[in-house]
């Protein structure tokens, strides 16, 4: 027997790899689609690399397609599109394949980081191991692999070591000076969100230092050590990145004090860490159809709530180790003031749960912990819970997987392409490859990404009751060929409008690309006479 003389922990590692080595090799095969947001980080790196500068996106403007006009995005971090350019300039490889590597190597690095910060934290390698293979029961865990999602693969990657970090320094010293300013801006290169993060790992590394000591002198003179290069990290960020352009925190779209911005941040230990949001694709936020009434997410939303007030105390109160009791409490915390300000201000901040992934993480050995001083009875209902949550996950990704091998189209950037098929998305590249002179209009960001030698126009997809401000649609002037390429159900109104947006041309011609997309292109400037 392989496994007879291995210490139990060791054998549970060893199936979390081989599960984990199953996605690996299959994403270098077959690499991902990617989610709007990673998208544009990659818009910007294709504008770089056609000779832009850093983190600056060129486009047709607006008011004259014949120019360019550029805008510094402080939207989004980084590090989405560049950890992936590093693998693109050291390997030489298309987008799509150095996203599957930045993920591969992001997921691999997170498990080993949760699992020494889990060790740190005061739990047994049995128990550190078996959160791990929670982990990657959850859908969170294997969405990277059909879906390139950028910055929360990146920052699961860094969140583990950071929170290690933590508890690691316990004197204040040069070394502690240089973690706490590096890994502000480390974090932050990997997800802008990770400031919230960063402030409670903070927070609960003054605490831990100065809690020896009762003088308000000794905690004053800790938090100098800890609030110098954290206020010197955070100011760089702002000055350097955020404040150049608009982000998710630039202005509030009113206020809100419904059920949903309580309950949601409340319930985030079970929607985050044991996959609720996703078993009911999205409690408030949905990605596909809704299976919940609003009726019935309020109501269960409330008793989840509840619930994980129940399961946050019970952890605190059972868990030995008072470092990993107060490093939960003050993340918890802090997130229920962060995104409950945000939500109640109305930020840009979707009801999703993964943007509280890092308390779902947080809480996985805690709940294996209270539950293994419990009855056989509840160790079988959470591990019952566990396996439902991995067979979702499994046919998740099964399914996932079908639908890039079957139905989704690849071309020179690599990326799984979900909205236009093989053959619209081979007649394309055929004009690509033809012109250097033309725009091509998409209604995704990520169809942009396949334009080597052409300029790119992307609009928000039409509603259908065509509901739109028609300012953010107009682009005037022109500039060579144009081609508008769209759902072949766009066919109508919702085509005049669209052609409506580029009044400097006429004569627009309808090619069928497939049974499902359609090409609308002209070059005939609007007033030129024709001979």
């Amino acid at each position: 027997m392989p496994f007879k003389n291995r210490p139990a922990h060791r054998v549970i590692l060893i199936i979390v790899f081989t599960i984990v080595a199953v996605p690996v090799i299959l994403v270098i095969i077959t690499p991902a689609a990617i989610f709007p947001d990673a998208s544009w980080g990659f818009q910007v790196l294709r504008s770089m690399e056609l000779g832009g500068p850093f983190n600056v996106l060129t486009r047709p403007s607006q008011q004259n397609i014949a120019l360019n006009t550029s805008a510094f995005i402080s939207w989004w971090s980084p590090g989405q599109y560049l950890v992936p350019y590093f693998f693109k300039a050291l390997l030489g490889v298309n987008t799509g394949h150095a996203a599957s590597l930045t993920t591969i190597f992001c997921q691999l690095i997170g498990l080993a980081g949760f699992y020494q910060f889990f060790k740190k934290a005061g739990f047994s390698p049995l128990i550190s191991a078996l959160s791990l293979l929670v982990i990657i029961c959850q859908q969170a865990f294997f969405t990277p692999y059909i879906f390139y999602i950028g910055g929360e693969t990146l920052l699961f990657a860094f969140a583990g070591w950071f929170l290690y970090g933590c508890l690691v320094f316990n004197k204040p010293n040069w070394k502690l000076i240089l973690f706490v300013l590096l890994s502000g801006w480390l974090g932050f290169i990997c997800k802008s969100s990770f400031i919230w993060i960063y402030l409670a790992g903070l927070l609960f590394m003054w605490i831990r230092l100065s809690a020896p000591n009762r003088s308000v002198k000794a905690w004053l003179f800790k938090g100098f050590w800890i609030g110098v290069p954290a206020l010197i990290s955070v100011v760089v960020i702002s000055w350097l990145y955020l404040s150049k352009g608009l982000n998710p925190s630039s202005g509030s779209n009113g206020f809100d004090i419904s059920w949903k911005v309580f309950t949601f941040p409340i319930a985030s230990p079970i929607l985050a860490g044991f996959s609720a949001d996703d078993l009911v694709n999205g409690f408030i936020f949905h990605n596909d159809k809704a299976i919940l009434s609003a009726d019935w997410s309020a109501a269960i939303l409330i008793i989840l709530a509840a619930l994980s007030i129940v399961l946050v105390y019970k952890i605190c109160t059972s868990v030995p180790d008072k470092n990993y009791r107060n490093v939960v409490i003050i993340i918890y915390g802090v997130a229920l003031l962060f995104f409950g300000s945000a939500f109640m201000r109305k930020l840009d901040i979707s009801y999703e749960a993964r943007h509280f992934r890092i308390i779902g993480l947080l809480i996985i050995p805690g709940t294996l912990y209270l539950v293994s001083q419990y009855k056989i009875g509840y160790q079988l209902v959470l591990g019952l819970c566990v396996v439902t949550i991995g067979f979702f996950t499994a046919r998740f990704y099964i399914g996932g997987l079908n639908g890039l091998r079957h139905y989704t189209a690849y071309s020179t950037s690599g990326i799984g392409q979900q909205f236009i098929d093989q053959e619209s998305l081979n007649y394309i590249k055929m004009l690509d490859d033809k012109h250097r002179d033309a725009t091509f209009v998409f209604f995704s960001p990520d169809l942009g990404l396949e334009i080597q030698h052409n300029r790119v126009i992307t609009l928000d997809a039409l509603n259908p009751d065509i509901s739109i401000d028609f300012d953010q649609y107009i682009h005037k002037g022109h500039a060579g060929p144009l081609y508008i390429i769209m759902p072949s159900y766009y066919i109508g109104i919702r085509a005049s409008v669209l052609l409506k947006s580029f009044p400097g041309y006429q004569g627009f011609s309808l090619k069928e690309l497939s049974d499902n997309y359609v090409l609308y292109f002209a070059t005939e400037q609007r007033g030129s006479v024709v001979r």
